[in-house]
C-alpha cells in the first residue's frame, strides 16, 4: 500500500505497527521542512501517546513552536509541532490554531481512537472505507485498491455525477462504500465502532452566512489594505521551504497577484512557469511573459505539442486514480512536470474565482434567474418543450428574431447548441437547480448511464445548502464547497504530486477566506467587473493593461484535437462494440454525440471528454482485473 504512494513521497518512507491493537500506519515523505531524519514519519509524540502520518504543511509552525516554548524539540519539522500541540492543547483546539493544508491520520494510543482529518478547504485529499471489517484510508484510491481482499464495485450513482459535473463530488468516490472525507472535518473512530460520522471543526457555511450578515463597510481603500495585509502574510508563510520554490503564472488576475506578492517579499527573482499553445484562443503564455518581465521573475515557458498531450493522456488514469474529466488537467500536468525540473514547491493562484465571484457564469445564471422567475412555471415548461422541438434551421430563425431576449453570453458562444441548454434551464424552479443545470455537461446522465441514480450533492441536498440570499454569493458558496475541492484542487494535487511537486495556494488560507466573506458584493463585483477588489490590490504591483483581458481559463483546444491528433485514440475508446460489452453507457447516445461533434453539428468536446476519461480509466484498471464489468445496457 505504501509503495503505491511513492510518487507523492519520493524522498523517504516508513511504517509503524501495533499488532496488539490491530493498527498499521505508513507514510511516503516529500521532504520540504526539516530534511533531516528527525522529520521522518510515522512520528510518535514525546509522551508516546500519539502516532501520526501527515500529508501537507502547517505554515505557521514557527509561531506555534514559540507558543509551545517549554518543550524539548528533536528537530524543526511541522509534524513534530503538530504532535506537541495535540499533547498540550488537545486535538480540536490545535486544529483551531493550524494554518495550512493537511490530511492526516492520528492514532491515540491511550484512548484507542483514530482521527482522520482534512484541512479547512480540502486542499489535500483523504479517502477511507471499510473493507472486510478493516478501516482503510489514504491519500489516493491506489491505497484502497492495494489492500488484500478489496473488491471494487463501480458506484453507478457516482458515475452519473461524473457525467454531469466532470468530477465526482465528495463524499462519494467511483467505488461503492469508499468515501472522500469532507473538507474541514474530523472522522473519529474508536475501535471497533463502524458507525462514526465526520464532524466539522471548521464550517464554510457558517463562515459564509455570518460574513454576509456582518459585512465590512464599502470602503475600497481600507478593504484593499486589509486584503493585502492578509495575503502578504499568507504568501510569506507559504514561501517557507528548505527546498527550491517557484510559482505557476498564467498572467491572469489570481496567479499574477500571488507572484507579485512573492516577488515583493523576495530578494532575488522568483522562478515562474507557464504553458503555451499555438492556438491563439488558448494561449496565455505571452500574457504571462509580459507580467513576468514587469515583475522581474526568472521565467520559463513551454509550448505544448500534440505528442506531449498524447503522452500525458496515457498517464491520466494512473495520475488521477479515479475518473476525472476537467480537460485543463492536461496543461496542469505539463506545467507541474515543467516546474519540477527546477523546484520542489510551487505556489498557485487557485481559489480566486470562488472567493471573489470571478466566474462569468454567476452573472449569466443570475440574469437568467431574474428573467425566468417572472414567468409562471407552466409557461416556462411550454417554452422549454417548444425550444427542444425546434430543428437546427428553426433555432437559427428564432435566434435571429429574438436575440435581444437572450443574455449576451448565450449569444456569444455557439448559440444553436445553447438553445438546448436554455430549454433545460427553463424547467428549473429554484436558483440551486438552475445553477446545477448551468454547470452540467450532460443534463440527464441517468438516460444513458445504466442504473445511474445520482446521489445528493451540495447543489441538490437541502441539508447542505446555504442560507445566503444573494444569488451570486449563493453560487460562489456552492462552488467553494464542491467545485473547488472536488475539481480544481483535485486537479492540481494529483498532477503535482504525480511528479513529487508540492503546490501551495495562498488565496485559500482560511483567514483570507473568512475575511473575503465579510466583503459586500459591491467590492467583489463593480461596474460589471468581476474580482474587483483583488484587481485593485494587483494594480498596486502590475499595470492594468498587462492583466486586463477576457477570462480564458486554463484549458487546451480539446474540441479541435479530438477531430485531429486525438481522433484515433477517441474512436477506439468509443467503439460501439466496446461500449455495449462494458454496459455502462447507451452506445446510441454516445455514438450520436461523437458523430455530431465530428461533422461540426455541435461542439460536444467537454461531454465527450468525460466519457473518454471514464473509458480510458476503465480500460487501464480492467487490464489489472480491478474493475467490474457493468451489467448490459441496450
Amino acid at each position: 500500500m505504501s509503495e503505491t504512494m511513492r510518487h507523492r513521497g519520493p524522498d523517504d518512507g516508513g511504517e509503524w505497527w501495533d499488532r496488539t491493537e490491530g493498527i498499521a500506519l505508513a507514510h511516503r515523505r516529500l521532504a520540504i521542512l526539516d530534511l533531516s531524519p528527525e522529520g521522518r514519519q510515522p512520528m510518535i509524540s514525546s509522551s508516546g501517546r500519539y502516532v501520526i502520518v501527515f500529508n501537507g504543511e502547517v505554515y505557521n509552525c514557527e509561531g506555534l513552536r514559540n507558543d509551545l516554548n517549554d518543550c524539548s524539540w528533536r528537530g524543526h519539522s511541522d509534524t513534530e509541532v503538530m504532535l506537541q500541540a495535540f499533547e498540550s492543547w488537545g486535538i480540536e483546539n490545535s486544529l483551531g490554531r493550524f494554518v495550512g493544508m493537511f490530511a492526516f491520520a492520528l492514532w491515540d494510543r491511550w484512548e484507542r481512537t483514530l482521527y482522520l482529518v482534512r484541512d479547512h478547504l480540502g486542499i489535500k485529499p483523504l479517502y477511507y472505507g471499510w473493507v472486510r471489517g478493516t478501516l482503510i484510508f489514504g491519500s489516493e484510491l491506489k491505497v484502497i485498491r492495494a489492500f488484500p481482499g478489496f473488491e471494487p464495485r463501480i458506484d453507478r450513482g457516482s458515475l452519473a455525477l461524473l457525467m454531469r459535473h466532470g468530477y465526482i463530488p465528495h463524499p462519494y468516490s467511483i467505488f461503492e462504500e469508499i468515501y472522500k472525507l469532507a473538507p474541514g472535518t474530523i472522522l473519529k473512530v474508536t475501535a471497533p465502532d463502524r458507525e462514526a460520522k465526520p464532524e466539522e471543526f471548521w464550517s464554510a457555511r457558517e463562515v459564509a452566512e455570518s460574513g454576509s450578515l456582518f459585512q465590512t463597510s464599502d470602503n475600497p481603500r481600507r478593504a484593499t489594505d486589509e486584503l493585502e495585509r492578509l495575503l502578504i502574510e499568507s504568501v510569506r508563510l507559504q514561501m517557507l521551504s528548505d527546498r527550491p520554490l517557484g510559482a505557476f503564472l498564467s498572467g491572469g488576475i489570481d496567479s499574477s497577484t500571488v507572484v507579485a506578492l512573492m516577488q515583493s517579499l523576495s530578494g532575488k527573482p522568483i522562478r515562474t512557469f507557464s504553458i503555451g499553445f499555438k492556438e491563439p484562443a488558448y494561449n496565455e503564455a505571452h500574457h504571462a511573459g509580459a507580467v513576468a518581465r514587469h515583475l522581474g521573475t526568472d521565467h520559463t515557458e513551454l509550448y505544448v505539442t500534440p505528442s506531449q498531450v498524447r503522452s500525458v493522456i496515457q498517464d491520466l488514469p494512473q495520475i488521477y486514480d479515479e475518473p476525472f474529466a476537467d480537460s485543463s488537467q492536461i496543461p496542469t500536468c505539463l506545467i507541474s512536470k515543467l516546474a519540477r525540473r527546477s523546484v520542489t514547491v510551487a505556489l498557485s493562484g487557485d481559489g480566486g474565482d470562488e472567493l471573489f465571484a470571478g466566474y462569468p457564469r454567476y452573472a449569466l445564471t443570475n440574469q437568467w434567474w431574474r428573467l425566468i422567475n417572472r414567468v409562471p412555471a407552466g409557461i416556462r415548461g411550454f417554452g422549454a418543450r417548444m425550444l427542444e422541438g425546434l430543428s437546427t434551421a428553426d433555432r437559427r430563425s428564432v435566434l435571429q428574431r429574438a436575440t435581444s431576449m437572450l443574455p449576451a453570453a448565450v449569444q456569444a458562444r455557439r448559440p444553436i447548441e445553447q438553445i438546448g441548454r436554455c430549454a433545460n434551464m427553463l424547467r428549473q424552479n429554484s436558483l440551486d437547480l438552475l445553477y446545477r443545470s448551468a454547470v452540467s455537461h450532460w443534463q440527464q446522465p441517468e438516460q444513458f448511464v445504466a442504473g445511474g441514480v445520482e446521489h445528493l450533492t451540495a447543489l441538490t441536498d437541502p441539508l447542505r445548502s446555504s442560507g445566503l440570499s444573494d444569488p451570486v454569493l449563493r453560487m460562489a458558496y456552492t462552488d467553494l464547497v464542491s467545485y473547488l475541492p472536488d475539481d480544481i484542487l483535485t486537479k492540481v494535487d494529483r498532477a503535482s504530486m504525480a511528479v513529487g511537486l508540492e503546490v501551495r495556494v495562498p488565496l485559500l488560507d482560511h483567514r483570507v477566506v473568512e475575511f473575503v466573506w465579510t466583503l459586500p458584493m459591491s467590492l467583489r463585483t463593480r461596474a460589471g467587473m468581476q474580482k474587483w477588489l483583488l484587481r485593485q490590490l494587483l494594480y498596486r504591483h502590475v499595470p492594468p493593461h498587462l492583466v486586463e483581458r477576457p477570462k480564458m481559463g486554463f484549458g487546451f483546444p480539446i474540441g479541435e484535437w479530438l477531430k485531429g491528433p486525438l481522433r484515433e485514440w477517441a474512436e477506439d475508446l468509443l467503439s460501439p462494440v466496446r461500449l455495449k460489452e462494458e454496459g455502462f453507457f447507451d452506445p446510441k447516445i454516445v455514438r450520436q454525440a461523437w458523430h455530431d461533434h465530428l461533422i461540426l453539428r455541435r461542439n460536444l468536446s467537454q461531454q465527450l471528454w468525460i466519457i473518454l476519461m471514464f473509458q480510458s480509466w476503465h480500460r487501464f484498471f480492467e487490464a489489472r482485473s480491478l474493475v467490474e464489468v457493468g451489467a448490459g445496457c441496450e
